[in-house]
C-alpha cells in the first residue's frame, strides 16, 4: 500500500492564511540519508513535514562520519540522528570548528555495543560479563576466523573500533564487519533456525529488541577519555579498553546558518524529539513490514499527529 503524506488542511489554511512561512528561502533544505532505517525514515518524516509547511527538501546520500563536516560548511542543513557513541567524536570535532550546533536532543537513550540473542546464553552462561564471553570464543568460531571467535561488527564507516578493543583487552575475537544493518539483521535470522550462538553489534533504538530478546555485552564501563587515554581503564597501555555509552545521548544537528535561511522550519527542528519506541516503531516499519522508507514516514506521520502537529503551530 502505498501511502501519500498531506499536512491536515486546517493547518495548511492557518500557515497560508497567516504568512507563517513566507519567511523561509525558497532554496531547497538537503537533508542527509545514511545506512540504518531508522535515520531513513526519520529524515522523510522531517522533510515531509518541511514540505508540509511550503519549504522545499532534497535528499543526499552522505557518509555517516563525515556528515558533520558537510553540516558545518552548509552543504547539507542537518542531522537528525547523532549517536553518542557512534558520532559524538565526529560531531565535536566539527562543532569545535564552528558553523554547526545542536538544535535538538531526543528523548531517547541510545546504547550501541556488542549484542547476543538470549539463547547464546545457553553455549556461554558467564554472559554478559564480557571475561566469560572471551573465555567462550571458541563457541564462536568460524571457518574465516580459526581457533578465534568472530564478532560481527557493523559498517565500517560506524567506526565502532571493535578491533581497537579486542586488542587492548586481550580478546581472542577476530572482528568481521557487515557491509549494512540488513545484513546484521539476516545473520541473527540465520542463526535462529538453529539457535546457534552469535555476538554482533546491535544497538538501542532498533525494531530487533522487540523481535528478538537479547542482551548487551558488559565490558568495563564507559568513562570520560576511555578511548583518549591509555592511562584510563584496565589496560594502562591502551585506549578503547572499555564498553560504550550505556546511557548515550541522541541529539539533532544544524547547520548554524539554518535559523536565518529558513526561519520556520528550523523553528519546528528544535521541536522535534522522539522517544526510544517511537524511533523503534519507525525502523519496524522498514525492516520488518518491509515498506519504502517514503511510506513509512507517511505512515507514521498519519498515526502520530499528536506527536508532532504541535512542533508547527
Amino acid at each position: 500500500m502505498k501511502f501519500k503524506y498531506m499536512l491536515p488542511a486546517t493547518a495548511m489554511t492557518m500557515a497560508i492564511a497567516s504568512g507563517a512561512y513566507a519567511d523561509d528561502s525558497s532554496d531547497p533544505i538537503i537533508i542527509p540519508i545514511h545506512n540504518w532505517s531508522s535515520q531513513i525514515v526519520m529524515s522523510h518524516v522531517v522533510g515531509q513535514i518541511f514540505e508540509g509547511m511550503g519549504n522545499n527538501v532534497e535528499f543526499v546520500t552522505t557518509d555517516s562520519q563525515a556528515v558533520y563536516e558537510s553540516v558545518r560548511l552548509g552543504d547539507v542543513s542537518l542531522e537528525v540522528e547523532v549517536w553518542e557513541g557512534a558520532f559524538g567524536a565526529s560531531y565535536e570535532a566539527a562543532k569545535e570548528k564552528g558553523g554547526i550546533h545542536a538544535a535538538s536532543k531526543h528523548s531517547a537513550v541510545t546504547r550501541e555495543d556488542w549484542w547476543y540473542p538470549l539463547w547464546t546464553k545457553e553455549a556461554c552462561p558467564g554472559l554478559p560479563n564480557w571475561e566469560a564471553l572471551n573465555a567462550c570464543a571458541a563457541v564462536f568460531a568460524t571457518p574465516e576466523t580459526g581457533d578465534k571467535g568472530r564478532f560481527l561488527g557493523g559498517p565500517v564507516d560506524w567506526l565502532k573500533h571493535d578491533q581497537e578493543r579486542v586488542n587492548a583487552l586481550g580478546m581472542d575475537f577476530i572482528v568481521v564487519n557487515a557491509g549494512s544493518a540488513a545484513a546484521l539483521w539476516a545473520e541473527i535470522e540465520a542463526a535462529e533456525k538453529t539457535k546457534k550462538p552469535i555476538v554482533l553489534f546491535n544497538w538501542t533504538p532498533n525494531f530487533a529488541e522487540a523481535v528478538w530478546e537479547g542482551e548487551f555485552v558488559e565490558f568495563p564501563t564507559w568513562v570520560d577519555s576511555c578511548n583518549d587515554d591509555p592511562s584510563v581503564g584496565p589496560n594502562p597501555d591502551a585506549a578503547y579498553d572499555c564498553g560504550n555509552p550505556a546511557n548515550g545521548y541522541l541529539k539533532i544537528a544544524a547547520w548554524d546558518g539554518m535559523k536565518e535561511k529558513w526561519p520556520d522550519a528550523y523553528h519546528t527542528l528544535t521541536q522535534v524529539s522522539f522517544t526510544n519506541p517511537q524511533i523503534a516503531e519507525m525502523a519496524k516499519l522498514v525492516d520488518v513490514d518491509e515498506m519504502e522508507p517514503e511510506d513509512a514516514a507517511a505512515a507514521w506521520l498519519d498515526e502520530n499527529k499528536d506527536v508532532w502537529e504541535s512542533w508547527i503551530q
